[in-house]
Formats: structure tokens, C-alpha cells, sequence
């Protein structure tokens, strides 16, 4: 099968010319410019418009990804995540929200990829194309790209103004925000139209498909049906003032539903072993059964991103960037499904045995096994096992530190603070960790997500025999035992396996506000300290004695007008029509 290719197109791309605010530019030929009539005579240029739009859906494997902004990692070198996890983002000051890696929710780069796709949605009907069947095609791509960037929009800032043309310099730009209701309605809207004209199967790799525009449905009515935006909204941008929350949790099951009805899509078992099968749901380059939707890369087109060194170990000249924090490690389960607990002595002996298989997939710990070390490395770590114990205590009296840590020998600034590094997304076998991209797929609609949607909205139905049901089915995957739990317990516990499974995945950022929960979990994250003797710092068989300590690594804070982003003073000053979300200055 062909695959969209993501990288040239943007190249490709500038030398076309799109200034439908000018004409007097149309009248003129340069060898590098074309006109918009010139692309819509033309099949190939039309799909390069399209292809471009795909680029704003963007991804989630950046150099900073959206969990740093949550109870779950630190984004140790900063760029702007200090001010959004103590609370303090303003809209003078809106931290990493203005940084290139978050352009997916920023405003302004939004709303030009919705004008891309108004463009497109209004010559598309008139454009050369070689079949009617390809036309509609294009256009429920472009129906679902319009979905996917209000669906970012809305997440972010609530309601938000509905712009379905593509405006001219000459046109009034200055437009008032639509309710929360509304935005939720035309988000369904474009998901319906792009589910009518788009295939199953898709047309190219990487494309939208009949099951993507299904599943970002079910994604925007479960956030419409939550806690957020039906408890008593300050106003009508961020929520519903009227109208039923059971009826909306009743919607999103139904899409859920309709998804799974499909028989299509089933969740990832291609190996024995639940944690390399978990491992390797991230890492094939396979369309396998879980994935609804990916963003994939070519290797071969100099397209991809190096996780491994944005998020790899220090000691193996990776730069550390997003690393877990104590409060997603204890997340984690034990292999019995009974809850981890430092107060436990067993646990808070050896609290890295036993755990959900999961965890070894997705987090790196001291003395977690990884790939064979470079040469600079052999000297301290022969076999290649993680070290983030502060020091380890020789005989002699020595103490000699990590060599993952920020003390360590090879380089003795890029580590970690918390004592953990990223395991997940990261293909360990590429041989260059520093130059070398990978083009593990990003996943943007996996089953998994599908059901615990299922599951949401049936557990708010009080059916909870079917929320267990696929919670389980979950769980049985990743070699856990079934939940019997019901009531609040179930809820908790419902929440917690949802962390787990989507871990990194962008999902905690908007389920922690949505939830209404997220004062419970911005507070000052924590770390691990860890000491031990050892005869030999290069024989791990020798090290004893250990002492786990748990230590504050960041202050944190929450204020309640950090539920919404605020749209940015400069947007604000260009279009006095927008009111600003609550909490922030006006």
C-alpha cells in the first residue's frame, strides 16, 4: 500500500501561492509561483493542498510531549512547562502552549490549517479529478481534518469561533466565539460527512478513514458528556447550560458502540509475552488490528523523530527530556492486581519486581535492562542495566554515582531528576540513538481508547457489568487480572487502568480537567533517591542493602482558570469580539 508521504510535501508545497486577498498577484506567472486556479486544474496539485493539510494534525512524539504537562512526567529542560504545571499560564504569558512542539493547539496555527481545509471544501466541487469516487475522498479527508483541528480547539480553549469560509483581507475577521454546545455539534457534524464519503479501508496509508472520522466522534462526545463541562459551567463557552448529561453519556456509548459493531478493529496480540506485546504495539510499522489511525514516517525521505534521544538515559548520551515521575510509577499495579504501596514492606523493599507487565514496557528504573553500551560506557556498565542510584558505597568507603544520573561520568548534566526515564516509543534497535531517526508510527486513534470510552459511558449509564467487561478485556491483554470492583471504586479504578494503558499517549493532559479532577494531581512531583553498598560498581550481583527514598523534584501548583487555556492578548487585540475564558483578565 502507498503511504501519505508527510515529509516534502511542505517543501513542495511553498511554491505554491495561495492570496485570494490580492488578485493582482493571480495576474502575474513566475516560474515558482502557481495561482489557486492553477491547482484546482490540476489533480496532483489538489492532492498536494490536501496532503499539506494532513501536516497540522502534527503528532506526539516532539521533543516535549503533552504528559510533562501532567502528574505523570518532567520536562527537565524547561521551554516554558514550569508555568503551566504550577499554574500560572496567563494570556500574556502562555508558557509551552507558544512553543513549536504544541502548534496542534495553538491558536493562530489552527485556525490557518481550517482555512486551508475551508479552500479546499470550496473548490473541491470544481476541480479536476479523475473520478467522482476520489472526490468524495478528498472531501471527507477535509471534513475530518476540520473535525480533528476544532476537536484541538476545543479541548483547549472550549467554545471557539466557527469560521466554514475562507476569508479575504477585505472580509470582516472580527467574529465572536460559539458556545461549547455549538462547537461539539459542528465537531459531530464533520465527523458524520467525512464518515459518509470516506472507505474503510484507507486510500493511502496514514489517510483518514471511515473508522478515524468514528472514532474522533467518539473521543469529542465523551469529553461533551463529562464532569467539566456539565457541573455548573461559568458560562456557556465552557460548557452546557441546559440539557441532559445522561443523554450525552448516552451518545458517546453509542458511538463507542457503533465503532466497536464494525468488527474491524481488535486489540494487539501478536506476542506471547505481555510486556514486548505491549512494547511492540508502539513500535511495528504494521497497519495491525489495534490501529485506527497513524501518523507514519519514511526513513527514506530523511521523515522521522528520535525519541530515543529526546528521552534516552544520559549514560547513553540521551537527553532525558520527559521523564516519568514518582506518581505514574506507583501507579502501576502489582502482577496480582493489588495496589503498590510504599507502606508496604515487601513493595517498598524491591519496588520494581513484580509489577504490571506494562510498566517494563513503558518506564526505564535503576536497574532495568537495556540495550548493549557504547563504548564509553563499558567501563561503568559492561552488560548494559540502567543505574539511577544516587551512589552506590564501596568498601573503601567511595561512593560512586549512576551512571544515568546528573552526577554521572559521561555527562553530568543531561539526566534525570526523578530517578526514571521514558521506555516507551523508543525503538532500541536503532544503532545511533544520537543521529538516527526512527519511524516508529504515532498512534492517533488506537481500539484500546474505543473501549474505554465504552466503558466511561456505560460506567455514567450504571451499566457496569459492560464497563468491566472491555476494561477487562484490556487487562487481559496486558496480563492482569480481571476488576470486580463497582461504584466509586470501579470509577477510580476504571481511571487509573486508563493512565496506565494510554500512558503518554496526550490523554491525561485533557482527562484530568474533563474529570474535574486535576487539583487533586498538580502538586509538587516527586522523584526517588536511591543508595546502596557494593563490592563492584560494574557487577550489579554485588550491590545490597538498598534504600529507596522518595524526594520532591518540582513545585507544582493548580489554579481553577487552568482548566482552559486563555486564547493569547494578541488574538484578543486583533478581534474585540472574543471573550476571554474564565478566571483570566479580558
Amino acid at each position: 500500500m502507498k503511504n501519505l508521504h508527510y515529509k516534502t510535501i511542505a517543501l513542495l508545497f511553498s511554491i505554491l501561492v495561495f492570496n485570494a486577498c490580492d488578485t493582482s498577484v493571480l495576474n502575474v506567472s513566475p516560474q515558482d509561483q502557481m495561482s489557486d486556479d492553477s491547482v484546482w486544474e490540476d489533480e496532483a496539485l489538489s492532492q498536494l493542498f490536501l496532503n499539506d493539510m494532513y501536516i497540522g494534525m502534527r503528532h506526539g512524539l516532539y521533543e516535549i510531549q503533552l504528559s510533562s504537562l501532567t502528574d505523570d512526567s518532567q520536562f527537565i529542560h524547561g521551554y516554558g512547562t514550569n508555568e503551566v504545571v504550577e499554574g500560572i499560564v496567563t494570556p500574556s504569558n502562555l508558557g509551552s502552549w507558544t512553543h513549536w512542539n504544541f502548534e496542534q493547539y495553538n491558536w493562530s496555527n489552527v485556525y490557518s490549517r481550517i482555512r486551508q481545509v475551508n479552500i479546499m471544501l470550496e473548490n473541491i466541487d470544481d476541480a479536476v479529478i479523475s473520478s467522482e469516487e476520489l472526490r468524495d475522498q478528498m472531501k471527507g479527508e477535509a471534513h475530518f481534518l476540520r473535525a480533528f483541528f476544532y476537536h484541538n480547539l476545543l479541548r483547549v480553549y472550549g467554545g471557539v469561533p466557527i469560521i466554514e469560509q475562507s476569508y479575504g483581507l477585505d472580509d470582516d475577521l472580527l467574529v465572536s466565539r460559539n458556545t461549547f454546545a455549538e462547537t461539539v455539534d459542528f465537531i459531530v457534524q464533520e465527523t458524520d460527512l467525512a464518515a459518509e464519503l470516506l472507505n474503510l479501508e484507507a486510500r493511502e496509508l496514514g489517510r483518514a478513514t471511515q473508522g478515524a472520522a468514528m472514532a474522533l466522534k467518539s473521543r469529542i462526545l465523551l469529553h461533551a458528556a463529562s464532569d467539566l463541562y456539565n457541573d455548573s459551567p461559568a458560562n456557556e463557552l465552557v460548557g452546557y447550560t441546559s440539557g441532559s448529561q445522561q443523554d450525552r453519556w448516552q451518545a458517546a456509548q453509542t458511538a463507542a458502540k457503533d465503532i466497536m459493531d464494525l468488527n474491524k478493529y481488535s486489540l494487539y496480540r501478536q506476542h506471547a509475552d505481555a510486556t514486548e506485546n505491549y512494547t511492540q504495539l508502539f513500535l511495528t510499522n504494521d497497519d495491525h488490528e489495534e490501529i485506527i489511525m497513524s501518523r507514519y514516517f519514511l526513513s527514506d525521505k530523511g521523515d522521522g523523530e528520535n525519541p530515543a534521544q529526546h528521552n534516552g538515559p544520559n549514560g547513553y548520551r540521551g537527553w532525558a527530556g520527559n521523564t516519568p515521575v514518582q506518581s505514574i510509577v506507583d501507579a502501576y499495579e502489582m502482577e496480582d492486581g493489588s495496589e503498590f504501596d510504599w507502606g508496604n514492606p515487601e513493595h517498598a523493599a524491591a519496588p520494581y519486581e513484580n509489577r504490571d507487565p506494562r510498566f517494563y514496557a513503558s518506564i526505564l528504573y535503576d536497574g532495568a535492562p537495556w540495550v548493549e553500551p557504547p563504548s564509553v560506557r563499558v567501563p561503568h556498565d559492561p552488560v548494559g542495566i540502567i543505574q539511577t542510584f544516587e551512589h552506590v558505597t564501596l568498601p573503601n568507603g567511595d561512593e560512586v554515582p549512576g551512571i544515568d544520573t546528573r552526577n554521572g561520568s559521561i555527562e553530568d548534566w543531561n539526566g534525570s531528576y526523578s530517578g526514571y526515564y521514558l521506555r516507551k516509543f523508543i525503538d532500541n534497535s536503532i544503532e545511533n540513538f544520537q543521529d538516527e531517526k526512527q519511524t516508529v508510527p504515532w498512534r492517533f486513534f488506537r481500539y484500546a481508547e474505543i473501549l474505554f470510552n465504552y466503558a466511561e459511558a456505560s460506567m455514567e449509564l450504571n451499566q457496569e457489568g459492560e464497563a468491566r467487561d472491555v476494561i477487562n478485556q484490556i487487562r487481559d491483554r496486558a496480563g492482569m487480572p480481571d476488576i470486580t470492583e463497582s461504584g466509586q471504586a470501579l470509577k477510580d479504578r476504571y481511571r487509573n487502568e486508563r493512565r496506565i494503558e494510554l500512558f503518554a499517549e496526550t490523554h491525561r493532559f485533557f482527562d484530568i480537567r474533563r474529570w474535574k479532577t486535576a487539583p487533586n494531581h498538580y502538586h509538587d512531583a516527586q522523584g526517588i533517591k536511591i543508595t546502596a553498598d557494593a563490592d563492584d560498581p560494574t557487577d550489579r550481583s554485588t550491590y545490597s542493602n538498598y534504600e529507596y527514598t522518595p524526594m520532591t523534584i518540582q513545585s507544582r501548583g493548580w489554579d481553577d482558570s487552568q482548566y482552559f487555556v486563555p486564547i493569547p492578548n494578541d488574538e484578543m487585540n486583533r478581534n474585540d469580539q472574543l471573550e476571554q475564558n474564565p478566571n483570566y483578565p479580558n
